[in-house]
C-alpha cells in the first residue's frame, strides 16, 4: 500500500514563513559613525556654522520665528536672545537641538560643530 505525500495549505504556509524569517534575518545591519570634530580647531561661524542654518533650520526661522536664523541676522538674534551660553550642554540652541522636534533637521557633525563652537566663545568669526 502506497502512503499519500500530499502537502497541504499549512504546511505550505508554514515552509513560506520559515524561509522568508531566514531571509530576513541574514540581511545585514548597518552602523553609521559620524566624523568626530577636533575641538581645538577654531570653528568658524560664517563657514561653518550659518551654513548649518541656511541649509536646515531657516524654512522656519526666517524672520517670523525667533531666533532668526538668516544670514546677516543670525549671530545678533543668538546672542542678543541668550540662545548661546557656555556651557554649551546647557545652551538653549544646542538643547534646543537635541529637542525631539529638532533632532533630525540636522546631522550628528552639524550638531557637534555647534557645541563646539558654543564651547569656543561662540565668537562672530
Amino acid at each position: 500500500m502506497k502512503r499519500s505525500t500530499k502537502i497541504t495549505g499549512p504546511f505550505i504556509v508554514a515552509f513560506i514563513v520559515v524561509v522568508g524569517l531566514s531571509l530576513f534575518s541574514s540581511c545585514e545591519k548597518y552602523q553609521y559613525t559620524f566624523e568626530q570634530i577636533n575641538p581645538v580647531i577654531p570653528v568658524s561661524f560664517k563657514d561653518e556654522i550659518q551654513p548649518i542654518f541656511t541649509a536646515h533650520c531657516i524654512l522656519c526661522h526666517h524672520g517670523s520665528r525667533d531666533p532668526d536664523l538668516r544670514e546677516g541676522n543670525s549671530y545678533s538674534a543668538l546672542t542678543s536672545l541668550g540662545f548661546v551660553t557656555a556651557p554649551a550642554e546647557t545652551s538653549i540652541l544646542y538643547m534646543q537641538l537635541n529637542k525631539s522636534s529638532h533632532s533630525a533637521l540636522t546631522l550628528p557633525e552639524e550638531k557637534q560643530k555647534i557645541f563646539i563652537w558654543i564651547n569656543q566663545g561662540a565668537k562672530d568669526n
